[in-house]
């Protein structure tokens, strides 16, 4: 049972009961009272915490957006960009949560905290205080009734009838005070219903909204997140087959080392021990140099190094080499030895000791030392051998293993990821591979071969062939485009090189993936994507020609490479590509050569590297201030001239137009020659590598609207410096052989880039250093 009513009309008895009633109101919401004060206290300590979550979720949140992943390599495929981009979303999503947050935390202060200490302190203090008053009057008014019967009933009339008077105003102010005291107490008890719950309620919607906001922030969020988890799936499906590709490189490496050395620019390097010689009391110390010699320009390098001191790099000493010979150990104390004399040096010969005989020897033969053994040091990796080659047994096999594929196990799932029994796929590719017996297995019939055998046997021999089936020549122009550009120009890009690849190798490819697209359409049951058959078909279709783990590394490019087949198959094999498309001379497996300084190599024009752009060449018969090279192939002036009317030569040198180009036979035979099936209207150059001694023989054509880059109108046919200004990557790692050179590496970035007075170089700025760069080591940003 709840509280009792307290009646008005027993303000006037008061009652023993009556105060017992008033004393339970009154308990009540003392009650009431501590319940809201201990509410408050732990509304602020829910704000505070609030606020402490919302600090630590925004540390968390810039936490995330600072760290950036490194990547192995100079590119990253687009889904570990988006990974990689998916922290700074993050980040964003827990800032916009956050933000959620505080809202509510100033909602709680508003809606719940000020509404409860505004009621406790203005109606249950106002309660307090008339308490306070009817207690007061209480013992006022009892204590005056007292004092007023004790009086003498022998006082006089007068006085009694005075007392008498005051006892009854004291008594009528004790009721209506009673009265009043009475009415607060259940005003407040019925008010506090809804003064408490109210914000409470206020309070709660707050709680109810930031979660609403949580909801619609996921929601939005549930788009990116989807994609995202492709994206790591894709990347997780790659790491697979490079960290099985890396295992078998470590191992192939960990039992012959020698046979998978990395050919690099050096003729051979490693690490020596070099003699320093000393005052006589001192004697001599030997000191561990990491070595580098170059056998063309007979350079050679050492740098004292050592791994116990903190692998600090000392100063190198760079000399040119002119003999080495073997040191007897009847001459010196250690083995191993050898002297090498330099041109340049004070002292020589230095002594040097390799780590073992046969280190000695492979140093000694690459000195061309005396008693050198023949040894062949850049060993080019064996080529896979094998019975399969690309040929009408070839397709025959593609064909058959294709046809049995859909018409038995196109819904297979995991298929082509599902491997056979080893033993199964070698007797049925050997069986395949015999002219014999190919005609005479029924691979869509039979039930001696199980699907996972068929498919596995055609990827073996695919892998079989002598070079893959996009060649090892095109391979690295492959992995450019995957690397960067949009989307559009990468289908460009591997579009016009397909049509590069050797007759029969499109051929074979054409089929190959146009199976692969068909079981893409069947990826629901299946469960094999494009990026799944990527996965399974860009180690097989592509490989380099040199086994490192920086080529394993682009294996996610193959396999990109291998999904923009599959996705745009029709495109690429059905419709030839753009005419116009320039070649992606930038994307060879290694850097061209580095243009000739006039100040070095005067005269070596004619051997200069081509830039090729998007640019249309008309050209004039060559008069007699530029006769053609003899290597100049028969017909290639005429073939070229022929494309458009040739203007009449004048008998002296024309002056230099500003905005036109000149053409020398040499390059139009370096380029005949290097593109010989290249057809007239795709021959673009743009010849970048003019020097102010430029022969004016040939007729010179204004560029076109789609030149690349603004000409100067002021004061050469090269593009104007003060428009230019822009930043490059470097594309090929390059060593400067001068002072004016920069050295640098793949991935570098150059700014204020502009083109050099020298012919085939470019300026610009590299931390903080400016010098001279070849142009076709860069890309332009």
């Amino acid at each position: 049972m709840g509280l009792q009513p307290l009646e008005f009309s027993d303000c006037y008895l008061d009652s023993p009961w009556f105060r017992e009633r008033i004393r339970a109101h009154e308990a009540e919401l003392e009650k009431t009272n501590k319940f809201i004060k201990d509410l408050l206290k732990d509304g602020k300590n829910l704000i505070a915490a609030t606020k402490n979550l919302s600090a630590a979720q925004r540390k968390f949140a810039h936490s995330l957006r600072d760290f950036k992943f490194e990547f192995i390599g100079d590119a990253e495929t687009d889904d570990e960009r988006c990974i990689d981009a998916s922290l700074r979303e993050f980040s964003n999503f827990l800032k916009n949560l956050e933000e959620q947050r505080e809202i509510l935390a100033l909602s709680v202060t508003e809606t719940l905290i000020k509404p409860l200490e505004k009621f406790r302190k203005e109606q249950l203090g106002a309660v307090k205080e008339e308490k306070k008053k009817f207690d007061k009057e209480t013992e006022k008014n009892y204590s005056f009734l007292e004092k007023h019967l004790n009086l003498s009933a022998k006082k006089k009339e007068p006085q009694l009838l005075e007392a008498d008077y005051q006892v009854e105003q004291n008594r009528k102010h004790f009721y209506e005070l009673s009265l009043e005291y009475v009415c607060k107490l259940q005003e407040i008890q019925e008010r506090k219903k809804f003064e408490c719950v109210e914000p409470v309620l206020s309070f709660f919607q707050g709680i109810f909204t930031f979660y609403h906001q949580g909801y619609e922030l996921a929601k939005d969020f549930n788009h990116y997140k989807m994609a995202l988890q492709i994206n790591i799936q894709n990347t997780r499906n790659r790491f697979e087959g490079t960290r099985s590709e890396v295992e078998e490189l470590m191992n192939k490496i960990r039992r012959n080392p020698q046979e998978h050395k990395r050919a690099n620019q050096f003729t051979i390097e490693g690490y020596l021990y070099v003699q320093e010689k000393r005052p006589a009391p001192f004697g001599s110390s030997w000191v561990k140099h990491y070595c580098m010699y170059r056998k063309e320009s007979k350079k050679f390098t050492m740098i004292p190094f050592e791994h116990r001191s903190g692998g600090k790099i000392g100063d190198g000493d760079v000399f040119l080499l002119t003999c080495c010979t073997k040191r007897n150990m009847d001459t010196i104390d250690r083995r191993f030895c050898f002297d090498i004399e330099a041109a340049d040096r004070s002292v020589t010969p230095v002594t040097m000791q390799a780590f073992s005989e046969e280190d000695r020897k492979l140093w000694i033969e690459a000195l061309d030392g005396k008693e050198a053994l023949f040894i062949n040091l850049n060993r080019a990796n064996t080529r896979r051998e094998g019975s399969a080659q690309l040929d009408k047994i070839g397709f025959t096999i593609l064909r058959k293993c294709i046809s049995a594929v859909e018409t038995r196990g196109i819904n297979d799932q995991g298929l082509y990821r599902v491997v056979g029994v080893s033993s199964k796929v070698q007797r049925l590719l050997s069986l395949l591979i015999d002219t014999k017996t190919c005609s005479e297995i029924d691979l869509e019939n039979s039930a001696d071969w199980e699907v996972k055998t068929i498919t596995s046997a055609m990827k073996q021999y695919l892998r079989s062939l002598p070079e893959p089936l996009m060649t090892y020549e095109l391979h690295g122009e492959f992995i450019i485009p995957a690397k960067s550009g949009s989307p559009e120009s990468r289908v460009n890009a591997i579009h016009f090189l397909v049509h590069k690849l050797p007759e029969k190798n499109k051929e074979m490819l054409d089929i190959l993936v146009k199976h692969l697209a068909n079981v893409a359409d069947h990826a629901k049951k299946n469960l094999m994507t494009v990026a799944n058959l990527g996965v399974v078909f860009g180690p097989t279709l592509m490989r380099p020609q040199e086994e490192t783990v920086a080529a394993i590394m682009d294996l996610k490019f193959q396999n990109i490479v291998v999904e923009i087949l599959i996705e745009n198959h029709e495109k690429i094999f059905r419709t030839l590509p753009d005419a116009t498309f320039p070649e992606p001379i930038s994307m060879s497996i290694s850097p061209p050569n580095v243009p000739p300084r006039q100040s070095r190599r005067q005269g070596q024009r004619n051997k200069r590297p081509l830039a090729v752009y998007n640019l249309c060449l008309e050209l004039d018969d060559v008069d007699n201030h530029s006769p053609p090279r003899e290597d100049t192939p028969t017909g290639s002036m005429d073939s070229l001239s022929s494309q458009s009317p040739t203007p009449a030569v004048s008998s002296s040198p024309p002056e230099p137009d500003k905005n036109h180009l000149i053409l020398e036979s040499g390059d139009l035979a370096d380029w005949t020659a290097n593109h010989p099936s290249q057809t007239h209207s795709s021959m673009v150059s743009w010849l970048n590598t003019q020097s102010t001694t430029t022969p004016t023989s040939a007729t010179r054509t204004p560029a076109p609207s789609s030149f690349p880059f603004p000409t100067s109108a002021t004061g050469s046919d090269r593009p104007a410096e003060s428009v230019l200004n822009r930043r490059a990557r470097a594309v090929y790692p390059c060593e400067a052989e001068h002072s004016s050179e920069l050295s640098f590496q793949i991935g570098e970035v150059f700014e204020d880039v502009q083109f050099s007075r020298e012919p085939g170089w470019l300026e610009g700025t590299l931390n903080g250093r400016r010098g001279l760069i070849p142009q076709n080591y860069v890309q332009f940003l």
